[in-house]
């Protein structure tokens, strides 16, 4: 999936650029390079306000080329996508300054709908569960029941394209909502950490 980087100074100036009237919300995000409507994109967003970059899915409405006589940019209309409302929901409100900021993180968290298995340290029951955020320091499990604060997970997922299930070490560091469990990872060997980055580096081209 195509990444696109969308960068506003503060507030006023990602609200001049955002697309309140689509259903799910949307962007305009200036680009020169063209953008076929109906193609999928990864908005890159970065802005004054939210404690990180944020990493947010669309669909392509619309693209125009500048107009420099008229002070037009190129750009792109993106819709965001159904399942990232939460996502757009925590921009709208870090930016509103309606919610306590969360720390910086060391990694910018890629949106996913990625189903696992997880199971708790030393116990042998297998649970169903869905990744809906990933980076190479942690993830967010949406699982039903939620797994206690901090318990380690061993979480059991098969890459884009492989056949075999690999196996990630997190610990629950925080709840998000009713059925969102925080995910801090960690590893036994170095192997463990570049597996991760090569299985990001897939779902990203994916």
């Amino acid at each position: 999936m195509q990444i696109v980087k969308a960068r506003y100074r503060n507030l006023t100036d990602f609200l001049n650029s955002y697309a309140g009237n689509m259903p799910h919300g949307g962007l305009f995000v200036a680009t020169t390079a063209p953008l076929e409507p109906g193609s999928d994109v990864m908005i890159e967003l970065a802005c004054d306000g939210l404690p990180n970059k944020v990493l947010i899915r669309g669909t392509v409405r619309s693209w125009r080329p500048a107009l420099p006589r008229l002070r037009i940019r190129a750009g792109a209309v993106v819709e965001f996508l159904a399942e990232d409302e939460g996502k757009r929901d925590f921009i709208l409100k870090a930016l509103g300054g309606t919610i306590a900021m969360p720390p910086k993180r060391r990694h910018t968290r890629m949106p996913v709908h990625l189903p696992v298995e997880y199971r708790i340290r030393d116990t042998s029951p297998v649970l169903s569960g869905v990744l809906t955020e990933i980076s190479a320091g942690g993830a967010l499990l949406s699982a039903e029941p939620m797994p206690p604060l901090g318990s380690e997970l061993i979480i059991m997922l098969v890459p884009p394209g492989g056949a075999a299930a690999m196996e990630i070490l997190g610990k629950v560091s925080y709840h998000a909502g009713a059925s969102g469990a925080g995910l801090k990872f960690s590893f036994r060997d170095g192997g463990g950490a570049r597996r991760l980055r090569e299985l990001i580096r897939r779902l990203r081209q994916s």
